[in-house]
């Protein structure tokens, strides 16, 4: 996640493998940077068109997705918003704490 120490400089954005960090107030989609289309079912459980915009996360401050978050794993040894985060606000989100199965598993499926 992202705190509300964020400085909005966009360090992570171009960073992140997944394309799952968003300016403020920008609309989200699945299927942005990847190859994913038509139904997807996020980890709510509910259902939506990869393509469709979601609301963002955030209005005032740069933020993850965490329906498209892997924390790097598959690409990387450490996640690279974190790694370039000049002020230390890209941190483990303790709400949503994953496996590596889980997150090779969202890999996969945002990577077909």
């Amino acid at each position: 996640m992202i705190t509300d120490e964020c400085i909005n400089c966009g360090a992570c954005e171009p960073e992140c493998p997944n394309n799952a960090i968003y300016e403020g107030g920008v609309e989200w989609a699945v299927s942005d940077g990847n190859t994913v289309r038509g139904a997807y079912t996020l980890k709510s459980g509910d259902a939506v068109n990869a393509e469709a915009k979601q609301t963002p996360v955030s209005d005032e401050y740069y933020y993850i997705v965490t329906d498209k978050c892997t924390e790097c794993v598959g690409f990387h040894e450490e996640p690279q918003c974190a790694a370039v985060c000049p002020v230390d606000c890209c941190v483990p989100d303790p709400e949503h704490v994953e496996s590596q199965e889980e997150l090779l598993d969202r890999k996969a499926r945002l990577h077909l």
